[in-house]
């Protein structure tokens, strides 16, 4: 199982996408305890949720980042009979943390993201989160509450704030393959 949140599917009708990058799947990730993802597959059909990865009561240390690479693994799997269902991977790139453990926990995940595209030779690319805020909200420093509000004008329905982020990220990705100069 990918994800017990609830996810959402609809056809991708994103502005400035037709042509460029058509039929890549690119995969957008907020890393974190709880990541949040937004999948853009070959038809165009977007698919997002928020993944929990906090460590169980009797767990090591590293089990996190073990379950996370096994969700990247299925994810990537995932309506590709033959090869990898991801051609791309596009993440939120933190400068500053709020705390030690959510620094630890972020650098964890970033390895393990690290790891696993280069074993599968797929690219990756960080997206500082004012390059991500701003492109969405216009704004920089917009709040969470901004950036929900900003995807769900473009239709989706985030459960939280880390699948918005994602989102947001997704169609930064989407509009930059385009050349859009604001992407």
């Amino acid at each position: 199982m990918i994800s017990p949140a609830p996810l959402l599917s609809i056809p991708a009708s994103v502005p400035g996408q037709s042509g460029s990058g058509a039929g890549t799947a690119l995969l957008a990730l907020d890393l974190g305890t709880r990541t949040g993802w937004a999948l853009r597959e070959r038809s165009g059909r977007i698919c997002s949720g928020s993944q929990p990865f906090r460590p169980q009561r009797f767990e090591g240390g590293g089990m996190r980042f073990l379950r996370f690479h096994r969700w990247l693994t299925e994810l990537s799997q995932v309506g590709a009979p033959s090869g990898l269902a991801i051609d791309q991977v596009v993440f939120e790139e933190v400068r500053r943390h709020a705390g030690v453990d959510a620094a630890h926990a972020y650098g964890g995940f970033l390895g393990q993201l690290g790891s696993f595209c280069e074993h599968h030779r797929i690219p990756y690319q960080g997206v500082p989160v004012g390059t991500i805020k701003r492109f969405i909200t216009g704004k920089g420093n917009a709040s969470k509450d901004a950036v929900i509000s900003a995807i769900a004008e473009l239709g989706h329905c985030p459960v939280d704030d880390n699948e918005a982020d994602a989102l947001a990220l997704l169609h930064w990705a989407i509009n930059a393959a385009a050349g859009d100069s604001d992407g």
